[in-house]
């Protein structure tokens, strides 16, 4: 097919262009492309996961509520090795700490909680692991450590708990005044119809009730 001399220019300049940007213009296509196809791969992918961890994590519920506690440890280790980036690993580590908890194997439940604070995302689960944590130091009579545990930011939703197993953690080293500054302040977090206020109080009144306010405050936090 013959051009005229114009459009032979012009297809001459088109060959040139493509000749230095074209190669480029293919790998932006390409890399547009595969990161499209990965992120639709991603999406599926994930709905899948979390299909099958759902069905997942509905077993281990069963298996609680059987008190069969192997087959909820089971069902947990499966859901933390298959679906590590999902809501129900974390999930599932926290019930089946409660679970080793319940069948006396403290071992097992310190390691599902650690878990979870050493690999969930999600701030409320670190939070509720490092306060049960706290729980167990305080069975093991590790004060200290539970302390540590309890050091730190927390979710404003659980600042009164965790000043409440200060408390406890005070009073089991015999420091009274701590305690109560720490009950204190967490009655002042907790809301009136949280149903754990009530032993709180309890708890305040049995070593002497309340301090004066501005010394609660002040160790809110500590």
């Amino acid at each position: 097919m013959a051009y005229d001399l114009e459009e032979q220019e012009q297809l001459d300049t088109l060959k040139a262009w493509w000749k230095q940007y074209g190669n480029l213009i293919t790998w932006l296509l390409i890399i547009v492309l595969s990161v499209y196809a990965a992120w639709t791969g991603w999406k599926n992918y994930q709905n899948a996961q979390s299909s099958q961890a759902s069905q997942l994590y509905d077993e281990l519920q069963k298996s609680i509520v059987a008190k069969d506690n192997v087959k909820v440890q089971r069902a947990a280790n499966d859901l933390i090795e298959k679906f590590t980036r999902t809501s129900y690993a974390p999930m599932a580590a926290l019930s089946a700490a409660k679970s080793a908890f319940d069948s006396n194997d403290l071992k097992l439940a310190k390691s599902q909680l650690q878990w979870v604070v050493d690999h969930s995302n999600v701030v409320e689960y670190k939070a509720l692991a490092q306060l049960r944590l706290a729980g167990i130091a305080l069975d093991e009579k590790a004060y200290d450590a539970g302390l540590t545990l309890l050091s730190g930011e927390f979710p404003a939703e659980l600042a009164g708990n965790v000043l409440d197993r200060k408390g406890d953690l005070y009073l089991a080293q015999n420091k009274v005044h701590e305690a109560r500054v720490a009950y204190q302040a967490s009655l002042e977090k907790i809301k009136d119809k949280n149903p754990g206020r009530k032993l709180i109080q309890i708890k305040l009144d049995a070593i002497g009730g309340a301090v004066e306010n501005n010394v609660a405050t002040n160790a809110v936090g500590k």
